[in-house]
């Protein structure tokens, strides 16, 4: 029962959370962060697929609608259908509204609302730019101490730890990481800006 009130509470804020991005993405009203901070983007790498998912759901919704002769059930499918697709654009938003964070504390990679770990940058030894193609095995991977958190099976930054570090990622299940791959639409800004907080960490620690 403990395991269905917690599935079940995970779906309800789930849900807020996706109307909450979807709000935010169309009033254009990005989420607070601490002064000092860039945002960096990651959807370019599934955009395509998801806007063609979009144009799917959208043309389905008339068509179902004219194929069910029974009215009753036309309008569930209506419904359903008006709904999935509002359900897309808000798991588009929520992409877009969290993008991953270089800011005074710490280096946030983000995927959507599935994914945050920030990183602190005393805890980073090194940040490159590196793409790369992931292997068959999901966009979460963990192998030789080295995470993998792709976008559409790619990464673009790789990030190398002080010391291994148990990651707050379920897929990790416990491991410890000592470097992070992840990808960034612009993995060479992102590193750059990276790149002027390790100097700042590094000035402070001497």
């Amino acid at each position: 029962m403990t395991k269905v009130w917690g599935l079940a509470r995970f779906v309800v804020v789930y849900e807020l959370r996706l109307w909450a991005a979807l709000f935010r993405w169309i009033l254009r009203r990005p989420v607070p962060v601490e002064p000092g901070t860039r945002r960096f983007a990651y959807i370019g790498a599934v955009r395509m697929i998801l806007v063609a998912l979009l144009a799917v759901s959208a043309i389905e919704i008339p068509i179902l609608e004219l194929i069910v002769p029974w009215e009753p059930v036309a309008n569930v499918l209506l419904g359903l259908g008006i709904y999935g697709l509002i359900w897309m654009f808000g798991l588009y938003a929520s992409i877009v509204v969290h993008p991953h964070l270089t800011g005074p504390s710490a280096l946030r990679i983000r995927n959507g609302l599935t994914l945050d770990v920030a990183i602190a940058w005393d805890r980073i030894a090194a940040i490159e730019v590196r793409r790369r193609s992931m292997p068959p095995g999901g966009q979460t991977q963990l192998e030789d101490g080295v995470l993998s958190l792709g976008m559409a099976s790619q990464t673009s930054v790789d990030v190398r730890l002080t010391e291994p570090l148990v990651l707050p990622v379920r897929k990790a299940k416990g491991q410890p990481a000592s470097a992070v791959r992840f990808h960034a639409d612009d993995p060479e800004a992102l590193v750059e800006a990276a790149r002027e907080f390790l100097g700042q960490a590094a000035t402070k620690n001497r």
